[in-house]
Parts: structure tokens; sequence; C-alpha cells
């Protein structure tokens, strides 16, 4: 300390601490043998042991096996059904399976298992979700409110390794899975406390809907856009998707007109349900655990209202359902019969929910993942051989 600093307490020896005599001497021998030995070279030696402790402790934590998160209990999750083929692309496979057969497409999955599959069109959405269950486990570490992915596939289980490696490669928490072997699967939806089901074959999406699960078939985008990664936005169609396709009957029938009066009518009287109704629900539920918290503008769900209605004639009928139920949705776009695409593609959905495929095929086209809804009036049509999904494995 420089003289004319003031001397802090610290260094000042309190009286019963001086010592005199041998003792003193021995003491101060002892210190500067020990001060010695503490000589820049002796701490360089040290701190460079030091860190190599260092860097061989932070090697091996990254050799252990990271802590994940406890599944939780199927009754309590919201439960997400995903197929194999809705999750990961497998253009090549499918093509292996359909001109060569079961055993070569199996054989191909098993040399192939270290190699992940590219993602798919359900990708997104499925990685928004474990977002919001990110946030949720933040907020309520205890909870199990959370979305909870299951893999359901008619694949065989030899082909389960590779979907595991895939899985694993992309870091994503799927540890349900359903794999049939080639049976339908969707006799195991219920078991499963499914709350939607996503699938690429309109064939299992329609076995399911009739099973009273809500489900859809899923459509990758013609064009690649880029989407929120910490906020699942989800937008609903209507009638015959949230809504029962009640004034969509009335449309077919009667014409527009009519539908205008009938909605004027019975303006105070809700519409039945829709297949997707339940979903719009749970999303509701989770939604009002960040409001709870004073969370409601940071909140990582938003959902979104468009529909072909006009909002003076139809669109109230359509609101005061949803307020009847209890559900909201963040925006509510009328679009008085404009194309939905230019809008989807301005709200950058991970999903669009929507019951008529020329919506869908608007949707696909501006880059939006939609997802077709097999559901009321407008599906009552017959398919002809060629409209049928290709055989797959999915």
């Amino acid at each position: 300390v420089p003289a004319s600093s003031p001397v802090p307490s610290a260094f000042c020896p309190a009286p019963h601490h001086i010592k005199t005599g041998r003792r003193a001497a021995a003491q101060g021998q002892a210190e500067v043998r020990m001060s010695s030995a503490r000589s820049p070279a002796a701490l360089g030696q040290g701190d460079e042991a030091k860190g190599q402790g260092d860097e061989a402790k932070a090697f091996y934590e990254t050799l252990a096996p990271k802590q994940r998160p406890k599944s939780p209990k199927p009754q309590n999750a919201i439960t997400i059904a995903v197929s194999s083929l809705a999750l990961f692309r497998m253009e090549e496979e499918q093509k292996i399976y359909r001109e060569q057969g079961l055993e070569e497409y199996v054989k191909y999955q098993v040399e192939h298992e270290n190699e992940p599959l590219k993602p798919g069109a359900a990708f997104p959405f499925v990685k928004a979700l474990e977002a919001v269950n990110s946030h949720l486990r933040e907020i309520y570490p205890d909870s199990e409110d959370l979305f909870d992915i299951v893999l359901v596939t008619n694949n065989h289980a030899q082909v389960g390794v590779r979907l595991i490696n895939t899985i694993n490669h992309y870091d994503l928490f799927i540890e349900r899975f359903c794999m049939t072997g080639g049976n339908s699967p969707i006799g195991y939806l219920k078991a499963y406390h499914t709350n939607l089901y996503l699938s690429s074959d309109s064939q299992k999406v329609q076995e399911a809907i009739q099973e009273g699960i809500a489900a859809a078939t899923i459509f990758s985008p013609s064009k690649e856009v880029q989407v929120c990664e910490q906020q699942l936005r989800v937008a609903f169609d209507g009638d015959a998707v949230l809504f029962s396709d009640e004034s969509e009957q009335i449309v077919k029938a009667h014409g527009l007109d009519k539908f205008f009066e009938h909605e004027k009518t019975y303006e105070n009287k809700p519409l039945a349900q829709g297949p997707l109704k339940g979903f719009l629900e749970a999303l509701g539920k989770l939604q009002k655990k960040f409001y709870c918290k004073g969370l409601r503008m940071e909140c990582p769900i938003r959902t979104y209202l468009v529909t072909a209605r006009s909002a003076a004639s139809s669109g109230a009928r359509a609101l005061k359902t949803l307020r009847s139920w209890g559900l909201e949705t963040d925006e509510a776009l009328f679009l008085a019969g404009a194309p939905k695409g230019p809008l989807l593609e301005k709200i950058r959905p991970h999903i669009f929910f929507d019951d008529q495929m020329f919506h869908v095929e608007g949707a696909k086209e501006m880059g939006t993942v939609a997802a077709h809804v097999p559901y009321g009036v407008a599906q009552k049509y017959k398919q002809t051989t060629e409209e049928r999904p290709a055989k797959s494995l999915e």
C-alpha cells in the first residue's frame, strides 16, 4: 500500500494478534517459505493445471446424456398424433415401396437407418408445439398441461430405428410411438387420448373424423416460407371446421341470399360445433395459463379465424358462437369470398385448417402449410380411382 494512501482496516492487526520473541520470528520464517512457494511461476503452473482440469470436466459433461423432460400423463396432455409421412419426407422410400414391394422397402430403411430423414410438412408445427412446452415448463414446472406428440404410423417395427434416429437427430421430444405393421392405426387414437391427428393419407383422416377425432390431411406448401420458431400460430376456417356445416348446407341448397337471411335470423343462436372446436378449446386452455400470469401479449400461442364469411352480413353469428363456448381467437379475418392465400402469407401460420380443397390449394401456393378437414356437405362427392391416394406406408 503506498505510504500516502490510508491503510485499510482489514490490514491492521488487532492488539491481541501482535506476536513477540521467538514465536513471532518462527512464524515469520514460515510465512517467507510459504510466499516463496507461491512464486509467479508456481502460481502459473497451478492456474494451468486448473484450466486443464476445467476443460476435462467440460468435455466429460458433454458426453453425459442430457436430462430430458418428463412426459405428461396422456389424460392430462393435449395429444397431437402425427404420421411419419406428415413429419418427415420419404419420397424415395415410398417409391421403393410402390415399385419393389414391402421387403425391399424395409431393407432400404434398415440399410439407411443412420441417415436422418428430411423434415416434412408437420415438422415446423411440431417444433412450435415443443417451444410452447418449454415456455410452460418455465412458468409451471410441475404442470402436465402440455402438448404430447405421438408418432402414429402403419410402418413396420424394423423401420422404427430410423425414425428414432431421425427424431434424436433433430432433438425432438417424441417418446410415444404407435407402429402398426401395415394395419390402420386409427383404432389406437382414442387409447392415446388424441386431440388432433395429422396424416398425409386422406382415407385414414376420414376414418378418424368418422370416429369423432379431430383430424386433417396435411400438405406441404409449394414454396418455402420462414415461420416463427417461438410462437405457435394456428389458423382455422369457420364453417365445417370450428362450426358445423349447417350454414354451408343452406348456401349449397338455396344460395347466398337465403344464407344471409338465415344468419340474420339466427344471429343469437350458437352454431353447433365442428370437428376442430375441441382443438381450439385446448389451445385456449393453454393460452389462459399465460394470461393469468400477465403474459397475454407475450403468449407463445396465437390463433386466427380466417373465414370466407362477410363481417356485416354473417360475421356476428360466428363471433357470438365462439363467445357462447367461452372461446376466442386472437384475430378474426372476414374475407367475404376473397382468396385466403394472400392473408395467410402475411400471418405465416404453422398450419391452416379448411374444409374446402380450393382454399387449401390457394394457401399452399402462397407458402402456407395447409390441412384439409374432410367434414360436411362440401365433401359429398365420390372419389374416382385416380383421386384416391397412392398406396403408401405412412
